[in-house]
Formats: structure tokens, C-alpha cells, sequence
């Protein structure tokens, strides 16, 4: 499966998994352009999956059920993992745009998985049956997570109350993304320059090495 990025030809390498030593991202190889259709094909993807382990009229097991939910969304885990790092580290105007138009749409993907009555309902099986399910304690205590996610996240309210609770997590995740972007803005307007090494006095070398980045990215020099 290839995503067409910058240009027609070119494929967009979040969409497979890195060969690189301990499944390093391939910095090299991907631009700012890949994480939006990679983020949107996982969240595609992923859905695809939950509805598969959904509707599957196999009566619930651990293996079909928690298993499975387990190894979906490799995709999505991929490239909303590597940018929310660097936006979290090394942010600029254009991720903080894709951000902005990418955690609603990853709320409402988070809600969509955890409210899907016919998978809590899997879940919940699976929950009143632990202690007599033969599995290890490993196993009974993920199954135990994975039902109070489902409820923590509103898989037993009422139609309505589902409803409300999916606007106010879609409005609280662009909130926060709102809120790191005036942190962010506040913190760089707040930036103290200084004219001589000497002023750093007592600070760690490598401190002032970073410092000195972060002002040569700036066009300050000294």
C-alpha cells in the first residue's frame, strides 16, 4: 500500500514498518507531508480491523478479541507516534497546523473504537468470564484494562450521553493543542538573549551548546 505524498511517484515511507536497527523512523527518507495521509490511512486502517474483530460471529476469546485488538492500529501507532515526538520536541508552523486538524479527527477515532457497542460487548464477555477462563494472571489483568477503558471512555452511557461525550472530547483535544501552541509561542517570545559566554556562567557545557542551536536558528549569532 503506497500513499502519494509530494509527488506522484514518490511513496510515503511511514507507511511501512522501518528496516532500521530497533525500527528506527527513517528521518531521512520522510517529509512533513507524509504524516497526514499516513495518520489518516492508519485511523482508516485500524477501523477496518475493529470491525472485523466486531462483527466476527466466532464467540469472544482472548485471542480474537483482546489479541487482536492488540496487534490493530500498527499503522496508526507508527506515524502519530514519530510526530507527536517531534512536535513535542521540534515543532514548527506547518506541524502545528497538521496537529490542529489531526487530534479531533484522533478523538473521534479513539471514541469510535471504545464506544462500538458490539466490541465492548465482546470485551465485557470476556470480563465476566475471567475468573473461570483458565488464562494467567497476565492475561486476566489486560482483559481487566482493556473493560475499563471501554467504560472509562463512555461504552455504557446512553445514545445521547455518547453523543455529548464525543463532541467534548473532540473540543478538548483541540483545546490542548491550542493551549501547547500558546506555551510554546510564550516560552520563544520569552527567549533571553545574551551577548557573552560569561553570562552562561555555571551552566553545563551542554547546555550552552543547546542554547547557542536554538539561537543560531534564530539567524542570532555571537
Amino acid at each position: 500500500m503506497h500513499a502519494k505524498t509530494t509527488t506522484s511517484a514518490r511513496p510515503n515511507p511511514l507507511l511501512k514498518a522501518s528496516t532500521l536497527p530497533f525500527h528506527a523512523p527513517p528521518f531521512d527518507k520522510i517529509k512533513t507531508g507524509d504524516y497526514k495521509p499516513a495518520i489518516e490511512a492508519g485511523m482508516k486502517q485500524q477501523l477496518a480491523e475493529i470491525k472485523v474483530i466486531a462483527d466476527q460471529k466466532a464467540a469472544p476469546t482472548f485471542a480474537n478479541t483482546i489479541e487482536a485488538m492488540e496487534k490493530s492500529g500498527a499503522l496508526l501507532t507508527r506515524a502519530s507516534k514519530i510526530f507527536f515526538a517531534l512536535t513535542g520536541s521540534n515543532t514548527n508552523d506547518t506541524f502545528q497546523k497538521i496537529e490542529a486538524e489531526e487530534s479531533p479527527k484522533l478523538a473521534a477515532h479513539n471514541d469510535a473504537i471504545f464506544m462500538n457497542p458490539k466490541l465492548y460487548a465482546r470485551v465485557k464477555t470476556l470480563y465476566d468470564k475471567r475468573a473461570s477462563s483458565g488464562l494467567d494472571a497476565e492475561s486476566q489483568y489486560l482483559i481487566e484494562r482493556y473493560y475499563k477503558f471501554f467504560v472509562r471512555a463512555g461504552a455504557q452511557l446512553n445514545d445521547a450521553d455518547q453523543k455529548t461525550l464525543r463532541a467534548l472530547n473532540q473540543e478538548e483535544s483541540s483545546l490542548t493543542t491550542k493551549f501547547r501552541e500558546h506555551v510554546l509561542a510564550d516560552t520563544a517570545a520569552a527567549a533571553i538573549v545574551v551577548d557573552t559566554k560569561e553570562e552562561l556562567a555555571g551552566l553545563p557545557d551542554s547546555d550552552i551548546a543547546a542554547a547557542a542551536d536554538a539561537a543560531k536558528g534564530k539567524k542570532l549569532t555571537g
